[in-house]
């Protein structure tokens, strides 16, 4: 499915030599008598994506660094362990976030004073089977994960959609073109540049979720629709 999009700009450049009082030192660019037209299309396709990434992680609070640190890698080791017997390759996997940070309490008057410490450990989870992703978040929040965020669904290889989409940017274009110098009284000779401004790749954030270990419906993930597009500039010679 394509959604083309409408041109964004336009110029037309009449051919002609710079009046003298414009010329520089260096060596003119010699081009044949016609006319330049400047096109910026915008052309796109659809997938579904088939990759969801989620950041799972423990947060916890004591009243030692040292007893924190430790309290918060056994439930994350327990976190890594659930997501690997769940089916998670470990190429997967990966750190995310590890963090120590004491906690303060403030007073007027009074330097701020330390009263515990939080850790906190993350874990980046590529799910490649999006289906079984909202299953193992349930599984995740039963074992100790008590933060997860995300997910962000994106394509496995977005190579031959981006090349669908720039493909589809170059048609629109040329028929663009075709149509402007049909109104000049003229026709497209040939395209003479093109340059590529920008892509998108389909990979699309989802909404933020906060979980806390506790009895709730199971946790639906809908992999839905992403738009792949790619803009481009093309000049064509009109004569």
């Amino acid at each position: 499915m394509r959604f083309p999009l409408h041109v964004a700009a336009l110029t037309l450049l009449p051919f002609a030599p710079l009046p003298a009082a414009a010329q520089t030192s260096a060596a003119p660019t010699v081009l044949a008598e016609g006319t330049l037209l400047d096109v910026t299309a915008e052309g796109s396709t659809t997938r579904t994506p088939d990759v969801a990434t989620i950041r799972a992680g423990v947060v916890t609070q004591g009243n030692t660094a040292a007893s924190t640190l430790s309290e918060n890698a056994q439930r994350m080791t327990r976190v890594i362990d659930a997501l690997k017997k769940a089916g998670v390759a470990a190429r997967d996997l990966q750190t995310a976030t590890v963090s120590l940070s004491p906690q303060y309490r403030y007073a007027d008057g009074q330097a701020p004073a330390i009263t515990g410490y939080q850790a906190s450990n993350s874990v980046a989870v590529r799910f490649r089977d999006i289906a079984r992703a909202g299953a193992i978040l349930d599984t995740l929040a039963t074992v100790g994960a008590n933060q997860i965020d995300g997910p962000t669904l994106a394509l496995d290889d977005p190579d031959a959609a981006l090349d669908e989409a720039r493909a589809d940017a170059v048609k629109i274009a040329r028929a663009r073109a075709e149509l402007y110098a049909k109104a000049a009284g003229m026709s497209v000779a040939r395209i003479v540049s093109i340059a590529e401004n920008g892509a998108n790749d389909g990979t699309s954030p989802g909404p933020v979720v906060f979980m806390r270990a506790a009895k709730a419906a199971p946790t639906p993930l809908a992999a839905g629709e992403s738009r792949v597009s790619a803009t481009l500039s093309v000049r064509f010679l009109l004569k």
